[in-house]
């Protein structure tokens, strides 16, 4: 095998749902990300984020365990403050107040199903350390 990276990216994460026209609905209009695949029949849609696919879809139907992702998947915005308040005026309730780490900051919140999600907007650039 030669020294080249065998992976290059990332196409898509799954998202599980139980209820396919809810779980639609908000990532397409309250999160307001582009959809790119909707089969209803199939369970199954996917939204655009810009640099990932989130692959909505109902495990279930798929033979798979449904299973809640409990670890955020950060979503970034410019201003996580802006977009907070954004969400809060289309019902969208956080966890807590909005995390300043530092470098970054974070604002949880969860899908109808209980997916966990943040809106994340790193402000300090990466420290070279390995």
């Amino acid at each position: 095998m030669s020294d080249a990276q065998l992976v290059t990216g990332t196409d898509f994460v799954g998202v599980p749902t139980r209820d396919l026209e809810a779980a639609t609905e908000f990532y397409g209009s309250t999160l307001g990300l582009p959809r790119s695949v909707y089969i209803p029949e199939r369970n199954y849609s996917e939204f655009e984020t810009g640099n990932l696919t989130l692959s909505v879809f109902d495990a279930e139907t798929f033979g798979l365990e449904h299973r809640l992702n409990p670890n955020a998947l950060a979503l970034h915005v410019d201003d996580v403050a802006q977009a907070r308040a954004a969400l809060e005026e289309r019902g969208v309730q956080f966890a807590g107040e909005t995390l300043d780490t530092g470098v970054c900051h974070m604002a949880f919140f969860a899908d109808p199903d209980g997916n966990a999600l943040m809106l994340h907007h790193r402000y300090a650039p990466r420290s070279s350390e390995s």
